[in-house]
């Protein structure tokens, strides 16, 4: 809710959505211009069964190339770009910038390179070729011209006892990391310590 457009009109694109899961709660939450793409033929076919519409199958970055400039007030990709190499990251990220509205999102979710066991999310996926940080995904999208970033942890959410238990501990635990870091570094401005991380760049 935080991330997406204000705007329910807004027209969205999520790249590897799979069976459409994010598409349906934007949808119930009232937003009406929301399409995914996935490249797994199962997923898509998913999607259809649980009457998710706007899910197509294809190629995330292909889709981008085919759409127009300046068409977009979003561009989703959550645990997409982890997935890709150092130049496939390059064009996804010019191509994302490119159909972006002046203003747009470009809304993220990645394994964190930071966290305390970044590994578990590096290599828990035989598929992933790369992690991230604040600083290197601040690299990658001001590179492309994105005018700002945000980043934000991936805290346990509160929906019963035992979780809202695990969000308390964890943010007694992240004091004491945070206090590691700022004694190592000097700072921890824009530490990020769980083991994902979501962020939203701005054109």
């Amino acid at each position: 809710k935080r991330h997406f457009p204000p705007d329910r009109t807004a027209h969205i694109l999520e790249i590897g959505c799979g069976h459409g899961a994010l598409l349906h709660v934007a949808t119930e939450a009232g937003y009406t211009n929301m399409s995914g793409i996935d490249g797994s033929p199962s997923q898509v076919a998913a999607a259809e069964r649980l009457g998710i519409v706007g899910v197509r199958q294809g190629d995330g970055l292909a889709a981008l190339k085919g759409e127009a400039d300046a068409s977009h007030d979003a561009v989703v990709a959550f645990d997409v770009l982890e997935h890709l190499d150092r130049d496939e990251l390059l064009l996804m990220a010019d191509e994302t910038f490119r159909v972006l509205k002046p203003g747009g999102r470009w809304i993220l979710h990645l394994p964190n390179g930071m966290a305390p066991f970044a590994g578990a999310s590096r290599w828990g996926d035989l598929t992933h070729e790369l992690a991230f940080t604040p600083e290197s995904l601040a690299q990658l999208v001001y590179s492309v011209g994105f005018a700002s970033l945000d980043c934000f942890e991936d805290v346990p959410i509160a929906h019963g006892v035992k979780s809202a238990a695990r969000r308390v501990a964890w943010l007694g635990i992240r004091q004491m990391l945070r206090a590691y870091y700022l004694i190592e570094t000097g700072t921890a401005r824009g530490a990020v310590f769980t083991q994902n991380f979501q962020a939203v760049a701005v054109k």
